[in-house]
């Protein structure tokens, strides 16, 4: 596996090694020794799929007091997958990183606690798989807008298919700020 750090301080983009041949190929997708040595300090204790068509835009979401990690890959078909730093004491907050996963870079990214993590599908169909640091709790749930003018993200699509919850989501000032151990 082959780690690279982004502009945001813990988010990381992992290329794990694929062993390909004329039948197919083969990769390890996750190891909890490999994965700390990378510097994901997490264990995961949840797996979460979920399928959506081209134009779908997921988040920004994230879940507090109990925070949740997150490592993200594209299983089939491609996403433009997003982090925004949303702890209130970070140099980087309100800042955001993107990046395209698909299953032909095979590429993940990690996301510790304190960012909100969305995506959008750029391809017909995509089936997104993540690990989750913590359990997922329905009050806890918590969401900013996906199309905040003061973050400005970059979608590359143009009319999003929004959940009624994404669509009623706060932007960032909106919300109490959020302090995490850095």
């Amino acid at each position: 596996m082959k780690v690279e750090t982004t502009p945001l301080e813990g988010v990381l983009l992992i290329t794990p090694q694929v062993f390909g041949d004329d039948r197919g190929f083969f990769m390890e997708t996750y190891n909890a020794a490999k994965t700390a040595d990378l510097g994901v300090p997490e264990l995961f204790v949840q797996d979460n799929h979920s399928r959506s068509s081209k134009g779908v835009l997921r988040g920004l979401h994230y879940q507090y007091p109990q925070w949740q990690g997150k490592l993200v890959r594209t299983i089939s078909g491609e996403i433009f997958d997003v982090a925004v730093d949303i702890r209130a004491n970070s140099p980087t907050y309100g800042q955001w990183f993107g990046v395209l996963l698909n299953d032909e870079n095979k590429q993940q990214l990690y996301i510790p606690p304190g960012f909100a993590h969305g995506f959008c599908v750029t391809s017909d169909i995509a089936d997104v798989a993540y690990k989750c640091t913590s359990d997922y709790q329905p009050n806890q749930d918590v969401g900013i807008r996906w199309d905040d003018p003061e973050i400005g993200i970059d979608w590359p699509i143009k009319d999003a298919l929004l959940s009624e919850k994404d669509s009623a989501a706060p932007f960032l000032k909106d919300t109490e700020p959020r302090f995490v151990e850095i």
